[in-house]
Protein backbone atom coordinates (compact mmCIF):
# COMPACT_ATOMS: atom_id res chain seq x y z
CA UNK A 1 0.00 0.00 0.00
CA UNK A 2 1.26 3.85 -1.31
CA UNK A 3 1.54 5.77 1.42
CA UNK A 4 2.43 9.39 1.16
CA UNK A 5 4.56 11.43 3.19
CA UNK A 6 4.90 15.13 3.30
CA UNK A 7 7.75 16.78 4.45
CA UNK A 8 9.75 13.16 3.76
CA UNK A 9 12.53 14.28 3.74
CA UNK A 10 13.08 16.15 7.09
CA UNK A 11 14.37 14.54 9.94
CA UNK A 12 10.74 12.80 11.27
CA UNK A 13 9.95 12.39 7.60
CA UNK A 14 12.81 10.31 6.49
CA UNK A 15 12.58 8.21 9.89
CA UNK A 16 9.06 7.92 9.30
CA UNK A 17 9.59 6.31 5.52
CA UNK A 18 12.02 3.94 7.00
CA UNK A 19 9.52 2.55 9.26
CA UNK A 20 6.80 2.30 6.88
CA UNK A 21 8.89 0.38 4.29
CA UNK A 22 9.88 -1.98 6.99
CA UNK A 23 6.54 -2.61 7.91
CA UNK A 24 5.54 -3.24 4.57
CA UNK A 25 4.37 0.04 3.23
CA UNK A 26 5.71 1.72 -0.10
CA UNK A 27 6.34 5.47 1.03
CA UNK A 28 5.85 8.22 -1.49
CA UNK A 29 7.59 11.43 -0.83
CA UNK A 30 6.46 14.89 -1.69
CA UNK A 31 8.75 17.92 -0.11
CA UNK A 32 9.84 21.17 -1.45
CA UNK A 33 13.71 20.93 0.64
CA UNK A 34 12.91 24.27 2.08
CA UNK A 35 13.54 22.45 5.78
CA UNK A 36 15.50 19.43 4.87
CA UNK A 37 17.95 18.01 2.15
CA UNK A 38 17.94 16.09 -0.72
CA UNK A 39 21.03 13.85 0.27
CA UNK A 40 18.36 12.28 2.58
CA UNK A 41 17.21 10.53 -0.34
CA UNK A 42 20.62 9.10 -0.90
CA UNK A 43 20.63 7.92 2.47
CA UNK A 44 17.25 6.75 2.45
CA UNK A 45 18.25 4.60 -0.43
CA UNK A 46 21.23 3.03 1.25
CA UNK A 47 19.05 1.72 4.12
CA UNK A 48 16.33 1.02 2.24
CA UNK A 49 18.02 -1.00 -0.89
CA UNK A 50 15.82 0.86 -3.57
CA UNK A 51 14.95 4.62 -4.51
CA UNK A 52 11.87 5.88 -2.98
CA UNK A 53 9.32 8.10 -5.46
CA UNK A 54 9.85 11.73 -4.75
CA UNK A 55 8.61 14.97 -5.95
CA UNK A 56 10.10 17.77 -5.20
CA UNK A 57 7.24 20.40 -5.15
CA UNK A 58 5.58 22.71 -2.50
CA UNK A 59 2.24 20.92 -0.84
CA UNK A 60 0.27 23.92 -1.91
CA UNK A 61 0.56 23.17 -5.63
CA UNK A 62 -2.72 21.44 -5.96
CA UNK A 63 -2.45 19.87 -9.50
CA UNK A 64 1.18 18.45 -8.24
CA UNK A 65 -0.61 16.47 -5.41
CA UNK A 66 -3.78 15.29 -8.02
CA UNK A 67 -1.12 14.01 -10.32
CA UNK A 68 1.07 12.44 -7.82
CA UNK A 69 -1.81 11.08 -5.90
CA UNK A 70 -3.35 9.49 -9.14
CA UNK A 71 0.09 7.68 -10.79
CA UNK A 72 1.14 6.49 -7.55
CA UNK A 73 -2.19 5.50 -6.48
CA UNK A 74 -1.75 7.19 -2.92
CA UNK A 75 -4.05 5.52 -0.29
CA UNK A 76 -2.66 7.12 3.06
CA UNK A 77 -1.19 9.97 4.21
CA UNK A 78 0.76 11.60 6.85
CA UNK A 79 1.31 15.46 6.76
CA UNK A 80 4.41 16.71 8.26
CA UNK A 81 5.44 19.54 5.81
CA UNK A 82 4.88 22.81 7.69
CA UNK A 83 7.35 25.68 7.85
CA UNK A 84 8.46 25.22 11.81
CA UNK A 85 10.59 28.37 13.33
CA UNK A 86 8.52 29.59 16.47
CA UNK A 87 10.45 33.00 16.24
CA UNK A 88 10.28 32.76 12.26
CA UNK A 89 6.43 32.76 12.63
CA UNK A 90 6.43 35.78 14.61
CA UNK A 91 8.36 37.67 12.09
CA UNK A 92 6.31 36.73 9.07
CA UNK A 93 3.03 35.34 10.21
CA UNK A 94 1.38 35.33 6.40
CA UNK A 95 4.37 33.09 4.99
CA UNK A 96 3.35 30.70 8.04
CA UNK A 97 -0.81 30.54 7.56
CA UNK A 98 -0.11 30.05 3.64
CA UNK A 99 2.53 27.21 3.88
CA UNK A 100 1.14 25.24 6.98
CA UNK A 101 -2.74 25.79 6.81
CA UNK A 102 -3.12 26.43 2.94
CA UNK A 103 -0.91 22.81 2.41
CA UNK A 104 -3.41 20.93 4.88
CA UNK A 105 -6.50 22.37 3.00
CA UNK A 106 -5.00 21.68 -0.65
CA UNK A 107 -3.84 18.37 0.77
CA UNK A 108 -7.16 17.49 2.15
CA UNK A 109 -9.07 18.92 -1.13
CA UNK A 110 -6.87 16.41 -2.94
CA UNK A 111 -7.73 13.15 -0.90
CA UNK A 112 -11.27 13.84 -0.83
CA UNK A 113 -11.34 14.02 -4.73
CA UNK A 114 -9.21 10.84 -4.89
CA UNK A 115 -11.13 9.10 -2.27
CA UNK A 116 -8.15 8.73 0.49
CA UNK A 117 -9.49 8.78 3.71
CA UNK A 118 -6.60 8.04 6.14
CA UNK A 119 -4.66 10.99 7.45
CA UNK A 120 -2.32 11.28 10.16
CA UNK A 121 -1.80 14.71 10.95
CA UNK A 122 1.73 16.12 12.54
CA UNK A 123 0.88 18.37 14.98
CA UNK A 124 3.28 19.80 18.51
CA UNK A 125 2.82 20.43 21.73
CA UNK A 126 2.39 23.94 21.06
CA UNK A 127 -1.46 23.63 20.60
CA UNK A 128 -1.55 22.83 24.74
CA UNK A 129 0.19 26.93 24.63
CA UNK A 130 1.11 27.48 28.29
CA UNK A 131 -0.35 24.44 30.30
CA UNK A 132 -1.38 24.29 33.94
CA UNK A 133 -0.26 20.80 34.52
CA UNK A 134 2.84 19.14 33.38
CA UNK A 135 3.23 16.61 31.99
CA UNK A 136 0.60 17.68 29.04
CA UNK A 137 -1.76 14.40 27.27
CA UNK A 138 -4.19 14.20 25.06
CA UNK A 139 -6.87 15.32 27.52
CA UNK A 140 -4.79 18.85 28.36
CA UNK A 141 -7.27 21.78 27.95
CA UNK A 142 -6.01 23.58 24.72
CA UNK A 143 -4.52 27.25 25.68
CA UNK A 144 -4.14 30.48 23.14
CA UNK A 145 -1.09 29.32 21.06
CA UNK A 146 1.83 31.38 22.24
CA UNK A 147 3.39 31.56 18.86
CA UNK A 148 1.94 31.90 14.51
CA UNK A 149 3.35 28.56 14.15
CA UNK A 150 1.41 27.09 17.46
CA UNK A 151 -1.71 28.21 16.54
CA UNK A 152 -1.15 27.18 12.60
CA UNK A 153 -1.25 23.64 14.58
CA UNK A 154 -4.14 24.18 16.48
CA UNK A 155 -5.93 25.65 13.53
CA UNK A 156 -4.95 22.54 11.79
CA UNK A 157 -6.60 20.51 14.31
CA UNK A 158 -10.13 22.53 14.27
CA UNK A 159 -10.02 22.11 10.34
CA UNK A 160 -9.83 18.17 10.32
CA UNK A 161 -12.22 18.46 13.36
CA UNK A 162 -14.51 20.25 11.33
Amino acid sequence: MKVLVTGGAGFIGSHTVVALAEAGFRPVIIDDFSNSQQSVLEGLKQILGYEVPCVAHDCNDRQTLLDLFQQENVRRVIHFAAFKAVGESMEEPLRYYRNNLGSLITLMDVMLETGVSNLIFSSSCTVYGEPEVLPVTELTPIQPAASVYGNTKQIGEEILRD
